[in-house]
């Protein structure tokens, strides 16, 4: 590989210095377990909160600011003038329920094809930390302490390493080698340091390569553990599977992550959010009354169906476009550290009782286990 120039590691170090650090990672980590605690609260405690709710969402839209700007400039028009205008009798024959009905279709639909990759991309997620968790089990059971604590730290790089390299498709994602890999690292020495050499190689922060290296060596430290008779060709073969379907729940993230929604279809929504909402105004404002016929408390009361309307449209499609890509720091995203973490604590958990108990029972029966050559 051609060694990097002053100016490729000058952007480097611009991106790492944009990415939250441990700490911030935490903090936001934290907030996502909170609002996922919400979600059973009755419904005033639900309506009390503004983070990671629509309203949040709905405030930043300058589409709702447009749309209720114009509904104002209505109704300011109709009480100044004082009069019926002949618009007014031509609005009379124009039907905007239709366009509604529409678009309530579409962003229907769009937000159950978002939600469906958003749980199918959290279940590549579990599936990964319980394959590691499978071959945590098997590693006891079958391998000498040295090789299964080996065996199950490569594992458990390969996952968090696989989390870095989202940075390279899709959105990104927040999480960086020095501020999450290396963290874990230090903790739990995962990677040695002459291993982390031997990878020196490959980027972390620009795609899967580095999870695909660790997967590759544990299927040989498999592949040895069998030519020396530690285990069969059976249990490899079950390390094997695990191993692979490990590796096929990283590479689901990354062609999910890889593939969103079609930006042709997004546009389709946007338009026709950014068209029915100025237009449903209007319609709204002409149909409040003329002349005689004003009256402010029916301006309010119309005001608030409008601005009804601007939750449900812009809520939804704000909904649908966060759940495209949930490795990002978003509120709404999935907990990525609360993965990692629960899975490094079973797996050490599953190692450690395991040979404990084994250690028991050889000191009863003095037999040894066999160690790696």
């Amino acid at each position: 590989r051609p060694p990097k120039t002053v100016e490729s590691k000058s952007v480097e170090t611009e991106i790492l210095e944009t990415r939250p650090d441990m700490s911030e990672l935490r903090s936001i980590e934290q907030e996502r377990r909170d609002l996922l605690l919400r979600t059973e609260l009755p419904f005033w405690r639900v309506l009390s909160f503004w983070n990671g709710t629509s309203l949040e969402a709905i405030s930043k839209d300058p589409l709702v600011l447009i749309t209720l700007a114009i509904y104002v400039a209505v109704r300011v028009y109709a009480h100044v003038i004082g009069v019926v205008p002949l618009s007014a009798a031509l609005m009379e024959n124009t039907n905007v329920d239709i366009l509604g009905g529409f678009l309530s279709f579409f962003l229907v639909l769009f937000v159950n094809q978002t939600n469906s990759r958003f749980l199918e991309m959290y279940g590549f997620c579990k599936a990964a930390s319980g394959r590691i968790q499978d071959i945590a089990g098997l590693a006891c059971a079958n391998l000498p302490s040295e090789l299964a604590e080996r065996l199950v730290g490569h594992m458990n790089a390969a996952q968090i390493s696989g989390y870095v390299g989202l940075n390279a498709i899709g959105h990104g994602s927040p999480y960086s080698k020095t501020h999450f890999f290396d963290y874990y690292n230090a903790q739990h020495q995962l990677v040695t340091e002459d291993e982390m050499k031997l990878c020196s190689h490959l980027d972390m922060d620009s795609g899967g390569d580095f999870m695909k290296s660790m997967c590759t060596w544990c299927q040989i430290q498999i592949s040895q553990a069998r030519k020396d008779r530690l285990i069969d060709t059976y249990q490899e073969q079950q390390f094997q599977d695990r191993i692979l379907a490990f590796r096929a729940a990283m590479d689901g993230m990354y062609d999910y992550t890889a593939q969103p929604p079609h930006f042709f279809y997004i546009h389709f929504l946007i338009l026709l959010s950014a068209l029915y909402l100025p237009l449903f105004a209007v319609d709204t404002g002409y149909g409040a009354g003329w002349g005689e016929d004003t009256n402010i408390e029916i301006d309010i009361l119309n005001g608030l169906i409008v601005l009804l309307q601007c939750i449900f449209v812009v809520g939804l499609r704000s909904l649908g476009t966060n759940m495209i890509d949930p490795f990002g720091d978003d509120l709404e995203d999935l907990s990525v550290i609360l993965y990692v973490e629960s899975t490094l604590k079973s797996s050490q958990e599953i190692l450690h009782s395991a040979f404990g108990l084994s250690s028991n029972a050889q000191s009863v029966k003095t037999v040894e286990r066999p160690q790696i050559i």
